[in-house]
């Protein structure tokens, strides 16, 4: 069975497995590794997804957790993996083999809510994607949106898609599921999305950044 025939599961076999005893331990996983990262914070602000993929809802991600960092905010998504019972052939990997997530400076953020749901929308958006279209992502890419607004909330901010990276605050995990990586989202702007063609042009933008923390307010490096 392919991996979009699994995301596309019926909504009587979904029906008939919520009719059972729900297991997390992919989920559990992913929360654990984060609450190794940020000692104490063991009820992260959390944004759920109302009616989930499988019973034909909009959101492929069943959530996303948002950690203090202490100047940002840490994002990690659920959905991208196998966060319940183990369902593909493939023991080594859970699910697509990553999970999202993105730093966003808190400095400058007018409307913090606003800006929180803003980047849970973007999340969504990359995992759809992968849902619909069967895009992969890897360390070291870029995406570039081609729009002219800025990825805020307010569309104001000079950076308009992302490069891709492992995530240098989380290390991947073995899950009774599987292996699960994190991949962090860092926004760019539009000139510095055009100077990019491969993964050497990435990983040097990248060094020359010197952060993986979106800033909406910071100027282009190029």
């Amino acid at each position: 069975m392919g991996w979009l025939d699994f995301f596309k599961k019926s909504k009587t076999a979904a029906k008939e497995a919520q009719e059972e005893a729900v297991q997390t331990a992919g989920w559990d996983a992913i929360t654990k590794a984060f609450e190794s990262v940020y000692p104490g914070q063991d009820k992260p602000k959390h944004y759920m997804t109302i009616i989930k993929w499988i019973f034909g809802g909009n959101d492929p991600l069943d959530g996303i957790s948002v950690y203090d960092g202490g100047d940002f905010w840490h994002f990690v998504s659920y959905g991208l993996t196998e966060l319940y019972e183990k369902e593909s052939e493939n023991r080594d990997v859970s699910g697509y083999g990553y999970e999202l997530t993105f730093k966003l400076k808190k400095d400058g953020c007018e409307e913090e809510e606003a800006e929180m749901r803003n980047v849970c929308g973007i999340l969504q958006m990359i995992a759809r994607l992968t849902f619909t279209k069967g895009e992969i992502f890897l360390p070291n890419e870029f995406i570039y949106t081609g729009q002219t607004v800025g990825i805020d909330a307010r569309q104001k901010s000079n950076l308009t898609g992302f490069i891709t990276v492992s995530d240098p605050s989380v290390d991947a995990i073995n899950t009774p599921n599987g292996r699960v990586a994190f991949l962090e989202l860092i926004g760019m702007t539009d000139a510095e999305l055009k100077t990019l063609s491969d993964v050497g042009s990435v990983m040097d933008l990248y060094a020359r950044l010197g952060s993986d923390i979106t800033d909406y307010h910071r100027d282009s490096i190029v």
